[in-house]
C-alpha cells in the first residue's frame, strides 16, 4: 500500500521538525556541552590565578584605565559561579564574550600592571602575575594592547601523527663577525634606521595558497620601497639587513642593527592564517612578559660586555647591571610603543589596518634593550586581497610613505624633547 502524506500526519511530521530546529537553536545559541566555567579566583599579593573546571586553550588580557581594571577574555568558557573580590582585586565579574567566550573584569584596588602569565598543562588554571605601578605607567600600559596565553598543549588536542617524512634544511649559525651592510646616505649626522625583510634563503616564510607567492620575496621589495622612500626625504640614513635573498639568524637581524648603533629598527613581514579571510595590517612591539625576562637573562650573563645606552657593563656588578637594563628596556618599550601607535595613525589613511593593529608579542627580532623596534605585519599573504595590495607597486608606496611620515615625527618629536 503507497504511502502518502495526510494533512494530520504533515503537521505532526513539521511539529517534529520544529522541536528539532528550536533545539538545534538553542544548542547554538547556549553554552556548548564543552565550555569551561570559572571555579573560583585566588588573589595573592603579586599575583592573580583564575581556576577553570574544564582546560581553556586560549585567552588573553588587557589593561582598562577607566576605572582601573584588568579585562580577561576566555576562548570556550561560559561564566561560571559568582566570585568575590580579595586584596588588590575588589571585585570580579563575569559576563559572554562573542560567540563562544567568557569575558573577566577585575577591578584593581591599586594600579598594577600584567608582568607575565601563563596557562597550566591542562588548561584549567590562568596565573597572572602582577606588577604595581604608579598612575603615569597603568595610563601607559593600557594603550599597549593585549598579553595572549596560550596553553603548552591545547586541552583536549590530539598529539600529532607521526610523519611519513621530513625535510631538513641545515640552519646556519650565528657568526661571530656580523657582515655589515651598506648605509644610505651620508651625513652621518642623521639618525640611523635599518629595515628588516623577514626570513630568506632557505627560510621562505609564509606561502601564499592562491599563487606560491612566497613572504620572503614580498617583504623584501616591501623594504627596498621603504629604504628609497626614506633616502629620498633625505631627513635619515638608512640600511637594510639584507638586500638579496639570504638567510640570517634572528639574533643578527637586530644585532646588525646594534652593531651600526641604529636609532630605529623596523622588522617587514606578512601574517597568515591557516582557513578565512583575516585581513589588514597590525604592528607589533615587545611585551612586558618578554622584556622581563630577557633583562634577567642579559644580566646574567658571565660576560657582560655590552654597551646598553652607551654604558659600557663589563665592570659594574649584577645589581647594577640589571637596574640599569631595566630602566633603558623599559623606556625602550615605551619608546617603540609610541613609534607602532605613529605608525598606525599614519598608514590608516593609506593601508587597510585592523581596528586594534598595535599588538604585543614577545618575537626575538624586538628584543634588542636599547633600540626602539617593531614589526610591521602589512598585511595577510594568505588573502588574496591583501597579497595583490602589498605586493603591487601601489601598495608598496602607500606603505613606504606610511613609514616616513611615522619616521619623520619620531625624529622631530625627539629633536624636540633634547632641546
Amino acid at each position: 500500500m503507497p504511502f502518502r502524506w495526510t494533512g494530520r500526519v504533515q503537521t505532526r511530521h513539521y511539529a517534529r521538525v520544529l522541536v528539532i530546529l528550536a533545539l538545534l537553536a538553542c544548542w547554538l545559541a547556549g553554552a556548548p556541552g564543552w565550555a569551561a566555567t570559572v571555579q573560583r579566583v585566588d588573589v595573592h599579593r603579586d599575583r592573580i590565578v583564575l581556576h577553570f573546571d574544564r582546560g581553556v586553550a586560549d585567552a588573553s588580557a588587557y589593561l582598562l584605565a577607566r576605572p582601573r581594571r584588568i579585562a580577561v577574555d576566555v576562548a570556550g568558557a561560559v561564566p561560571g559561579r559568582p566570585v568575590n573580590g580579595n586584596g588588590v582585586v575588589t571585585a570580579v565579574r563575569q559576563s559572554r564574550h562573542g560567540a563562544s567566550g567568557l569575558r573577566i573584569l577585575l577591578d584593581l584596588a591599586r594600579p598594577a600592571v600584567i608582568r607575565e602569565g601563563s596557562l597550566g598543562d591542562d588548561g584549567r588554571d590562568l596565573t597572572i602575575a602582577l606588577r604595581t605601578v604608579d598612575d603615569a605607567a597603568f595610563a601607559r600600559a593600557a594603550n599597549e594592547g593585549r598579553v595572549r596565553f596560550l596553553s603548552p598543549m591545547p586541552f583536549g588536542a590530539a598529539r600529532p601523527a607521526a610523519r611519513k617524512y621530513q625535510v631538513a634544511v641545515p640552519i646556519p649559525t650565528s657568526s661571530r663577525k656580523l657582515r655589515l651592510p651598506r648605509i644610505y646616505g651620508d651625513d652621518e649626522s642623521r639618525p640611523l634606521v635599518v629595515i628588516d625583510a623577514g626570513h630568506g634563503g632557505q627560510d621562505p616564510g609564509a606561502i601564499a595558497p592562491s599563487d606560491g607567492r612566497r613572504e620572503k620575496d614580498v617583504t623584501l621589495r616591501i623594504a627596498k620601497a621603504i629604504r628609497d622612500e626614506l633616502v629620498e626625504s633625505g631627513r635619515v640614513r638608512v640600511a637594510l639587513t639584507r638586500e638579496d635573498d639570504r638567510f640570517i639568524v634572528l639574533q643578527e637581524r637586530f644585532g646588525i642593527a646594534r652593531k651600526l648603533h641604529a636609532s630605529l629598527f623596523i622588522s617587514i613581514h606578512c601574517d597568515s592564517v591557516g582557513s578565512g579571510d583575516a585581513s589588514g595590517a597590525s604592528v607589533y612591539t615587545l611585551s612586558e612578559v618578554a622584556s622581563d625576562k630577557e633583562s634577567a637573562r642579559l644580566a646574567a650573563r658571565e660576560n657582560k660586555a655590552d654597551i646598553i645606552a652607551g654604558v659600557n657593563l663589563a665592570s659594574t656588578s649584577a645589581d647594577i647591571s640589571s637596574i640599569l637594563i631595566d630602566l633603558t628596556q623599559r623606556e625602550t618599550m615605551n619608546s617603540s610603543a609610541s613609534f607602532a601607535r605613529l605608525l598606525g595613525r599614519e598608514a590608516q589613511p593609506l593601508v587597510p589596518m585592523k581596528p586594534n593593529f598595535h599588538r604585543m608579542a614577545s618575537l626575538m627580532v624586538l628584543k634588542a634593550p636599547d633600540m626602539p623596534s617593531i614589526l610591521f605585519e602589512t598585511g595577510y599573504i594568505s588573502n588574496p586581497r591583501d597579497a595583490d595590495f602589498i605586493d603591487s607597486d601601489a601598495g608598496r608606496h602607500a606603505i613606504a610613505e606610511s613609514v616616513r611620515r611615522a619616521v619623520d615625527v619620531h625624529f622631530a618629536r625627539r629633536l624636540a624633547s633634547t632641546r
